[in-house]
């Protein structure tokens, strides 16, 4: 079950009773775990979404089904490896982090990374 609440002016996200990173940030005035690469991963995300619009053209052009079953592999392939990078950041930053800080959020840090990797493996 996910919770919203707001606080002017930060929108505050609770999953499973753990404060999410992104809103975090603003209140904890600390930075995400992919800030030094945020440009390189939204670079990724732009080519990605390039492939994206690629696979809806060839649709609308009515291209052979296997050319368009190996462009949305590749389209995966690069979104899991955006998913990979932002994983290993966020355990090296906010997990190791939260670890070394201790308490509670350690524990909840290393649950939400497990459950992360479970949502990753699933899909």
């Amino acid at each position: 079950m996910i919770v919203q609440v707001r606080f002017v002016p930060v929108l505050v996200t609770y999953h499973r009773g753990v404060l999410c990173r992104a809103r975090r940030r603003n209140l904890e005035g600390g930075v995400a775990g992919y800030a030094q690469n945020k440009d390189d991963y939204l670079k990724r995300l732009r080519r990605i979404e390039g492939q994206v619009r690629g696979l809806q053209r060839m649709i609308e052009e009515d291209q052979y089904c296997i050319d368009i079953l190996t462009q949305v592999s590749a389209a995966t392939k690069a979104l899991q490896s955006v998913a990979i990078g932002l994983l290993e950041e966020h355990l090296g930053h906010c997990v190791t982090e939260a670890v070394a800080d201790g308490g509670d959020t350690a524990s909840a840090k290393v649950r939400e990374a497990s459950e992360a990797i479970a949502r990753l493996v699933r899909s």
